[in-house]
């Protein structure tokens, strides 16, 4: 018996006005949380600083607790992918962080990430940042109603590997809702077979995760987590997307971090 493609859940009407109130509170605790990134902090005092945050909003983290995660945020430096913890690890100059924010504010939730750098970093981590987050821009500007998932999917890969880049495959974006992790699956490169056809009220996060050198990574003993094979710097952006009857709308909206003028290059 053929095995059945799970449901894509379709959102409506308040459905969607409090996904767009939810995605506006994400985007705001990972920008102030961004801003106040500098060399000397530690991972674990800006998960508390999410912590305050999410109370002062009155939501809640959408990680904390999820099949035993135990942050607030999900605070990945360097060669660490996704998943990362926070602790006791200091940032120094020249670091970058990934700082993955998940809140639920009345039953839906807000997801997105971005990689800020700690102080100055060098020219090559600066171009990882600059493909990545336009990777993720290439894949929204192909959330149009009656295209297909795949043209999301194949546009991230297509982006960074012309750049000597390469994208994690282990770990993918999702559908995204009253539940963090809904179908579909969005990979971050273009699947074999028929993939759905995109419909408005169809909800997707959306979330490149480009490393510098090998697409190969592994879980660290915390059971959390990933990082590169190679130990090389990876980069992570991600935007929660509604498909509507036109334009993609950005729930998670924000000014654009890894352009040349944010990152000195003009």
């Amino acid at each position: 018996m053929a095995k059945r493609r799970k449901r894509i859940r379709i959102k409506t009407g308040e459905e969607i006005e409090r996904m767009r109130v939810a995605g506006a509170i994400a985007s705001e605790i990972l920008c102030e949380m961004a801003a106040a990134v500098e060399p000397g902090m530690t991972t674990r005092a800006i998960d508390e600083l999410a912590a305050a945050r999410m109370k002062e909003r009155n939501c809640k983290s959408a990680f904390l607790g999820y099949r035993g995660f135990p942050g607030y945020t999900c605070l990945s430096v360097n060669e660490e992918v996704v998943h990362g913890i926070g602790g006791p690890r200091v940032l120094q100059m020249g670091d970058i962080i990934k700082i993955d924010v998940g809140i639920v504010k009345d039953g839906w939730i807000g997801d997105n990430a971005t990689t800020v750098p700690v102080g100055e970093i060098d020219e090559a981590t600066k171009q990882l940042l600059m493909a990545t987050e336009q990777s993720l821009f290439e894949a929204i500007s192909h959330v149009h109603a009656g295209n297909r998932l795949a043209d999301v999917c194949g546009a991230v890969e297509a982006h960074v590997r012309p750049r000597g880049f390469s994208v994690v495959r282990e770990f993918v974006g999702h559908g995204v809702g009253r539940e963090l992790h809904e179908e579909p699956q969005v990979p971050n490169y273009r699947p074999t077979g028929k993939t759905p056809i995109l419909e408005p009220g169809m909800v997707l996060a959306i979330e490149p995760m480009v490393n510098a050198g090998t697409a190969s990574v592994r879980i660290l003993e915390d059971g959390w987590t990933v990082i590169t094979g190679d130990r090389r710097m990876s980069a992570h952006f991600e935007h929660t997307v509604l498909v509507t009857e036109g334009e993609p709308e950005l729930l998670t909206a924000r000014p654009r971090e890894a352009t040349p003028e944010r990152l000195g290059l003009l």
